[in-house]
Order: C-alpha cells, then sequence, then structure tokens
C-alpha cells in the first residue's frame, strides 16, 4: 500500500511570469489528505480557491490555465509537474498574481521548494488509476496514446520531431514516473521556442522582460546565449509539461504513455478521456456488487416472464426518483434467429421494453402503487443512436417526470458504456395487478 503525501512546512518562491512578466509571491503549503492540489488567489479582494482538476481548465495558447469565473491561474504545469515528479498528492499554492513565476523555464525551482519544505506521509492510501485499454487523442501530425503497460509506474515516451527547426530536429526522450529521478532527468529541462517564435511573442507584447539568456531560445546554430542542459532538452521538457498536464486527472497513473508532436492541447483532451475512463471503471466495479434488486425481487414484481423479462437487475434506486439497471444482451435471444441472420442487431422495440419494464419498477417504489403494475400508455421523443449487438451490456436509466395516483410519466435512457444508445420519455397507466 502507498501512502498520500504532502508536505511538512511552508515554503516561498518569488519570481516573474513567463508569459505576463508580472511579480509573483508564490507559497506552497501543506494540504490535508485526500484534499488534491489546489491554488488560491491571495490578491484579489476575497481569496479564490481553484482546484487542479480538468474541469477547471480555461482554453490558452502554449500553456496550462485554471479559472475560477473570472478569476485566472496562469501557467500552472510546471508546478504542477513538481508536485507530480516528486510524488506530492495534497497541496495548496497560494499566489498573488495571475501567473506562477517561470524563473529559468523549468520545474526544477519548484522542486528544490518542495524538497525544503519535506514531505510526509499521511494516514490515506494513494488510489492510482491503472490504464487497461488503449486510449488515443489525434490531431494532424500529433499524437497521444494511453496504454497498457507496467502497473508500478507511468513509463513515457516522447517523440519531438520539430523538422521546421533543424537546429532541434527530432528528439526521443523517455521517462518512467514513479521510479526514476524526477528531479535530476526532467526537472532541469526548460520551456523552448524558436527564434522566430520568441520575437513573434515580443511583438506582441508577451514575455517582453525576457533575454535569451533567461530562457532557452534555438536559433539556427542551435541555443541563443545559452548551452543546451541535455541533448534531449526540448523533448525532456516536453515529458515534464505532460507529468504537469496529467496531474489534472486527480489521481496517480500506472500504464504506458507514448506521445508525438504534442502539446497542452492534447494532453487536456487526453485527460478528460481518463477521466471518462475511470467513470466507466467505477460503474463497471459498482455493478458487479450486490445489486439493489437481483432477478428474483425484479420476477415477484413485474409479471414480465420469458422471452419477454429485459431488465436482468437494478444497481442502483436514488429514493422513488430514479433507477438504473442492467439488460444483458445474448446471443441466445430468440429473436436474433431473425434480426438479422448474419447481422445480430438487438430491436429498438426490445430497448424501448426494457427501459419501460425499469419504469415500471421505479413507479412501484411509491407506497401508494404497491400492487398496480404499469401500462404502457405512450411513447415520445423517441431516439435510437446506436446500434446495440450480442455481448453488450445495456445501462438502463429511468428517471421520474412526475407521477399522479393513476398515470406516471418517466425520462428513460439506455447506454453501453458511456455511450448513448437510446432514449425515450415514457408514460404509463397504472393498473392494479391481477392476481395470478
Amino acid at each position: 500500500m502507498s501512502l498520500q503525501k504532502t508536505i511538512d512546512k511552508p515554503v516561498e518562491l518569488k519570481g516573474r511570469g513567463l508569459f505576463s512578466g508580472e511579480k509573483c509571491r508564490l507559497r506552497f503549503l501543506p494540504a490535508k489528505a485526500d484534499a488534491g492540489i489546489s491554488f488560491v488567489r491571495t490578491d484579489v479582494s476575497s481569496p479564490v480557491r481553484v482546484l487542479a482538476e480538468i474541469d477547471n481548465v480555461g482554453k490558452r495558447a502554449r500553456r496550462t490555465t485554471l479559472l475560477n469565473g473570472s478569476t485566472a491561474i496562469e501557467t500552472i504545469e510546471h508546478v504542477l509537474s513538481a508536485a507530480a515528479g516528486l510524488g506530492v498528492d495534497n497541496l495548496d499554492v497560494e499566489l498573488d498574481a495571475s501567473e506562477t513565476p517561470s524563473f529559468d523555464g523549468s520545474a526544477k525551482p519548484f522542486v528544490q521548494a518542495l524538497q525544503r519544505a519535506g514531505l510526509v506521509e499521511q494516514e490515506a492510501e494513494r488510489k492510482p488509476f491503472v490504464i487497461d485499454r488503449a486510449i488515443t487523442v489525434t490531431q494532424g501530425q500529433a499524437t497521444l496514446a494511453a496504454l497498457p503497460g507496467p502497473d508500478d509506474c507511468l513509463d513515457i515516451l516522447y517523440d519531438l520531431d520539430y523538422y521546421e527547426s533543424p537546429a532541434i530536429g527530432r528528439q526521443v526522450a523517455a521517462f518512467r514516473l514513479g521510479t526514476d529521478d524526477f528531479a535530476r532527468e526532467i526537472a532541469p529541462a526548460r520551456t523552448f521556442s524558436t527564434e522566430e517564435e520568441a520575437r513573434e511573442l515580443q511583438a506582441r507584447g508577451v514575455g517582453a522582460h525576457l533575454t535569451a539568456k533567461d530562457v532557452l531560445v534555438i536559433g539556427p546554430e542551435g541555443p541563443i546565449d545559452n548551452k543546451y542542459r541535455f541533448p534531449d532538452e526540448c523533448a525532456r521538457h516536453k515529458i515534464g509539461d505532460l507529468i504537469g498536464d496529467l496531474a489534472l486527472f486527480g489521481r496517480p497513473l500506472r500504464g504506458r504513455i507514448v506521445a508525438h508532436r504534442t502539446g497542452h492541447e492534447h494532453n487536456h483532451a487526453m485527460v478528460r478521456k481518463l477521466v471518462q475512463a475511470l467513470a466507466e471503471q467505477e460503474f463497471r466495479e459498482a455493478s458487479t456488487g450486490e445489486p439493489e434488486m437481483d432477478i428474483r425481487k425484479i420476477m415477484r414484481l413485474l409479471p414480465h416472464r420469458y422471452p419477454f423479462l429485459m431488465v436482468d437487475r437494478v444497481i442502483e434506486f436514488d429514493g422513488d426518483r430514479k433507477a438504473v439497471g442492467i439488460k444483458n444482451v445474448s446471443i441466445n435471444e430468440p429473436f436474433f434467429q431473425g434480426h438479422y441472420p448474419g447481422q445480430p442487431i438487438f430491436p429498438g422495440v426490445m430497448i424501448l421494453e426494457a427501459l419501460a419494464q425499469l419504469s415500471g419498477i421505479l413507479l412501484s417504489r411509491r407506497l401508494e402503487h404497491t400492487g398496480k403494475v404499469a401500462v404502457l400508455l405512450s411513447m415520445d421523443r423517441v431516439k435510437m443512436r446506436r446500434p446495440v449487438r450480442p455481448g453488450d451490456q445495456l445501462i438502463l436509466e429511468a428517471e421520474r417526470v412526475h407521477v399522479r395516483t393513476r398515470t406516471g410519466h418517466c425520462k428513460c435512457r439506455a447506454y453501453i458504456g458511456q455511450d448513448l444508445a437510446a432514449e425515450a420519455e415514457i408514460k404509463f397507466m397504472l393498473v392494479d395487478s391481477e392476481p395470478v
């Protein structure tokens, strides 16, 4: 078992923002277990706190920015990279400006500050997410893939191809987050730009306070007024940025990451896909536990029987407001003999029947409807979104819109994983059950 970590004591840094040139005082403070990493703007009338998670990321060029309303915290990737590289899970980051200090454009000053503060374990377990299937982001020539791999670290391979700048050229770097030395191998790698990019940015007033000695500017012959710290420093810096952006996931990752010509935009898109994959995994784990209502209970409640009983179990109730159920689609279903031979597709009317049966179970949760059966009255706004085939598992959702003494109205959806397969609004007559 691996325990979460925070820092032992506060520590402070001062510097100027990379893009704005604005002076900033930044403080690292310990945070409670399971708190995650938060940034706090102290220079506004009432301090504004923003959790470092993907839902709070704003759209910016060449950097990662958090937003809370109109309050922005710019260029956070090096701070997050330092924390993730050292294994810091919980941290408060206070700053009195809109942009974090840049220093030399690397994560090294932040790593050194966190090391001065000291790391301490907390009485809470880390909860790594193990990548169990391929997840990809592609855009033009850029590709970012999260793949199954080692379960004790995150194996990262970055392929940098700056064909437009021969002085940078192609660089390939590899790093294992969790086993390799982040402070020595990745943290010193600096933000870089070509001479042309630097001139263009400064012409727009961006980074006007910087000289080529302050950051890594690369001309036709190599670094201007500077030296590389590593032969593949540019690729290593890209790995550092990637580690910082992946920290927006909120949990340590285990597996393999392969990147080619990617930047912050692609990293953010990957984190969003990882968040979706985590939600799917948690749902699968929850659905394999003890169901709220198994098939025996369902058969005591519904009059349907083979081959027309379409709900295998109910895995969640939210009072009498919402129900979530499961329909496992098997090739043994009798209608697949004719729908269609050689191309089996679960009939859309059967999906609707499954949703109607789950709705009937939900409506029966109200005491006044005990002993009543929900009989289909009408269906509205019916849409089939994707085909359902043998081997799929339908996740059924029924949400009560309103219920009267003799009628009920539910809004229903059917999913395969996170993909919507069908939706409808279904109305019922509630009639007395006939004795068997």
